[in-house]
């Protein structure tokens, strides 16, 4: 159990002052990023019924047996043409969006805390704020290593705001082309310091997209239907990364199931070295197998990633709790039926898809979906029917928990110049 009155007083010490973003007149840099997405297409497919965190698969709710709890739920059925981004968010994109939007490092928005430190987490401290620096530069990786992972500290609204930032940016070039046989439409953004409205508007907690066009962060709809649907069988997989075999399938032998293989890391880099055409990815498999790593700049010890933490933890219970590491994106180099690369394991990702909290909680809080496989976590994670859900703001989880990620998404049509 991590103790939240060790976390809470190390959060009021670290983070960093509020303040306005820059004196009057004065432009703020505006980065620029590379997105890359696949094509959805086969509008009005038809829906997977799942019951959650279940191992089976129906056509209709229909066909679940009376009297199953959780109840069933109806996902992955999308009426249009859409993208999704190939891969997650990295840590280098993260960063750039960070100092264009607080170029002052002031930290107004609060998307930065002393968790993603690396001084404070060796292991998992992603981004590091310095204080004595030029506009636009107070933000930068904890290690060069990690620029080519998922960002992993993300809550909704920080999502939201990349998104808005993408959506009142501007679309230097637009590129298409294929990998493996599939679509993918390159975009290069410049970004908008502008974050607080565009796609989403941030004042109202349970925002929605309030546009027809533009990046959004998928739904859970879209995000399950790029995932899992196989448009040749008009079904739809068990791992984003294999067809599988549902548990309640006629033909099903847990012996011969075959499920993701974990990805095994370069110790120093994170990148996969592993990567053979088999179904693969970074979650902990059925051999006890999971991916792990140390950024060079923790590498002063032996021990530096095995047992410093700023939760006060004991370095058993620390390597209990903290064992996978988030890899170098797309290296499992293992395709969903639509294209992309890491919906299965690396970090769950959130959805903008709005849902009733879990049975008995009250609250005004705003819940919403997350998908797709966890690092630290089993294979079990990777089912379409893992719709997890969380509270879009739980600061406390959000720093605890360094697998939380995103991808971008595209409705509508982008060209250059929007």
């Amino acid at each position: 159990m991590i103790n939240k009155r060790r976390l809470l007083p190390f959060l009021v010490v670290t983070i960093a002052s509020l303040g306005p973003l820059a004196a009057a007149g004065h432009a703020a840099p505006r980065g620029t990023v590379t997105v890359s997405t696949v094509s959805v297409g086969s509008p009005g497919n038809p829906a997977i019924s799942i019951v959650p965190f279940t191992d089976a698969a129906y056509t209709s709710c229909s066909q679940v047996p009376s009297g199953t709890k959780p109840p069933c739920q109806s996902i992955g059925a999308v009426k249009y043409p859409y993208e999704i981004g190939e891969l997650e968010v990295t840590v280098g994109q993260w960063i750039t969006f960070l100092n264009t939007v607080d170029p002052k490092g002031r930290n107004p928005y609060r998307l930065y805390d002393g968790y993603v430190d690396p001084r404070a987490w060796p292991q998992y401290g992603q981004v590091a704020l310095v204080t004595k620096a030029a506009s636009g530069k107070h933000y930068r990786a904890g290690s060069p290593e990690w620029l080519d992972k998922p960002y992993g500290f993300a809550d909704f609204p920080a999502a939201a705001r990349f998104a808005n930032s993408l959506y009142n940016g501007t679309v230097l070039s637009k590129a298409s082309g294929t990998a493996n046989g599939f679509s993918v439409t390159t975009y290069k953004v410049r970004l908008s310091p502008r974050s607080s409205t565009g796609m989403y508007d941030l004042k109202n907690p349970s925002a929605k997209r309030d546009r027809k066009s533009g990046f959004v962060i998928p739904s859970q709809n879209e995000w399950v239907k790029a995932a899992y649907y196989d448009r040749s069988t008009t079904s739809y997989w068990k791992y984003p990364t294999n067809p599988g075999t549902f548990g309640n399938a006629p033909d099903y032998n847990a012996a011969t199931a075959v499920e993701p293989l974990a990805t095994q890391l370069d110790y120093t880099t994170g990148d996969v070295t592993n990567a053979n055409g088999s179904p693969l990815a970074s979650l902990i498999d059925a051999n006890g197998s999971y991916p792990k790593w140390c950024p060079k700049a923790a590498q002063t010890s032996p021990t530096t990633c095995s047992t410093e933490n700023p939760f006060g933890l004991s370095a058993t219970a620390y390597q209990d709790v903290y064992k996978a590491g988030l890899s170098t994106v797309g290296q499992a180099l293992v395709r969903s039926p639509w294209g992309t690369l890491d919906q299965g394991g690396n970090a769950v990702e959130w959805t903008d898809t709005i849902t009733a909290p879990p049975a008995g909680v009250q609250g005004k809080r705003v819940w919403r979906r997350l998908h797709g496989g966890v690092s630290n976590s089993t294979s079990y994670q990777l089912w379409p029917s893992a719709v997890g859900l969380q509270p879009q703001d739980n600061t406390f989880y959000d720093h605890v928990y360094p697998w939380l990620g995103f991808r971008i998404g595209v409705i509508g049509s982008l060209s250059k110049g929007d």
